[in-house]
C-alpha cells in the first residue's frame, strides 16, 4: 500500500493546475481556473502526504486562506476519495 501513498502524493506535489481543474471536473468540485493556480503553485514542491491527517489539515487551511473555505472543503472531498483504501 506503501506503493499507492507515494504514487498518489506524488501526484498531488506535482500537480499542475490543469490537472488539478481536470480532477476537480472529474470529481464535480467547483474551482475556478485562478484557484487551480494558486493552490497547484503552494502544492509544488511541498511534499506534503495527504495520508496524514495532520498535513492534510494544514494544507486545506492553507488552500481556504488562497481559495477559499467552500473550494478547500471541497479539496479536502477530492483528496479524502483519493485516499479510501
Amino acid at each position: 500500500m506503501r506503493i499507492f501513498e507515494s504514487i498518489i502524493n506524488h501526484k498531488i506535489n506535482n500537480i499542475t493546475a490543469e490537472e488539478l481543474l481536470k480532477y476537480a471536473e472529474q470529481f464535480h468540485i467547483s474551482v475556478t481556473p485562478q484557484q487551480a493556480k494558486k493552490i497547484a503553485a503552494y502544492l509544488k514542491g511541498k511534499n506534503i502526504n495527504i495520508f496524514n491527517d495532520r498535513e492534510r489539515t494544514q494544507l486545506i487551511k492553507e488552500i481556504a486562506k488562497t481559495a477559499g473555505p467552500e473550494t478547500a472543503r471541497e479539496v479536502n472531498k477530492l483528496f479524502l476519495e483519493l485516499i479510501k483504501k
